[in-house]
């Protein structure tokens, strides 16, 4: 199975877009975005590139799996 990578902010907004997902929206601190039920707070911009660990974090709360997620 291939390893997940770092990814920007802007790029993992754009695949949680095409994953179903809508937003970012403001909520507090952070941003957030939505697909149903599920709500996902996105990182920080200035905090840099997603590790591939924080990701997979990311996805978990997103219920996206690692292979849908490696699809795009």
């Amino acid at each position: 199975m291939p390893k997940l990578a770092p990814i920007s902010r802007r790029k993992f907004i754009q695949n949680l877009r095409q994953l179903g997902f809508q937003g970012p929206y403001s909520g507090g601190k952070h941003q957030q975005m939505m697909r149903g039920d599920a709500t996902l707070i996105i990182p920080n911009e200035h905090e840099g590139d997603i590790s591939p660990g924080f990701l997979l974090r990311l996805l978990r709360q997103a219920g996206v799996s690692r292979e849908e997620w490696l699809s795009l």
